[in-house]
C-alpha cells in the first residue's frame, strides 16, 4: 500500500473513549489506513460473533467510522465492510 502512496500503518495506537469522552487510553490497530480505516485481521477457522463485537468496540471507541475485519485463517478468504455513523450500523462481506 506504501507503494501506492497509501498511508498505512501498522500496530497503529489509536485513542480509546467512553462514552463521555473520557480517554481510557490507546487500542493498537492491526493495520490503520489514510487516518480513516481500521483493519482488524484475524488467522481463525471461523469468523465468531466475538470478533464482530471487537472491530465494532474499536469503532466505537476510537470514533472511527469504517473497518474491516479479514481472517486468513478459513479455508475460503473473508473480509467484511463495517460502517458506523450517527444513524446506521451496517456491513457488506465479501468471501473468495
Amino acid at each position: 500500500m506504501r507503494k501506492a502512496g497509501i498511508k498505512a500503518i501498522q500496530q497503529h495506537p489509536a485513542p480509546v473513549f467512553d462514552e463521555d469522552s473520557t480517554p481510557l487510553g490507546d487500542y493498537f490497530a492491526d493495520l490503520f489506513i489514510d487516518d480513516q480505516l481500521l483493519v482488524e485481521v484475524k488467522a481463525v477457522r471461523h469468523v465468531l460473533d466475538e470478533h464482530t463485537a471487537q472491530l465494532l468496540g474499536y469503532l466505537r471507541s476510537t470514533r472511527v467510522e469504517h473497518g474491516l475485519l479479514i481472517n486468513f485463517g478459513a479455508p475460503k478468504f473473508y473480509i467484511r465492510n463495517y460502517i458506523l455513523n450517527d444513524a446506521i450500523e451496517k456491513d457488506t462481506d465479501v468471501t473468495f
